[in-house]
């Protein structure tokens, strides 16, 4: 699994990082930094709810 951020897209709301601290920071520039882009299988569930409440939709799940 891959988090793909659209940095071109993120409007730096954070509800991503809200919802799992772990692995989304918006930084000062108020784009969303990926702490850790190919996470294990175990966070899924997460980091769907996380990417699904991307109100931009600029965050993805690949594989």
């Amino acid at each position: 699994m891959r988090i793909v951020a659209d940095l071109g897209t993120c409007e730096g709301l954070g509800m991503c990082e809200a919802m799992a601290p772990d692995f989304f920071e918006v930084g000062e520039d108020g784009v969303v930094e990926v702490l850790d882009a190919e996470p294990g299988e175990e966070h899924r569930t997460d980091l769907t709810a996380a990417v699904d409440a991307c109100p931009v939709l600029a965050l993805a799940l690949q594989g």
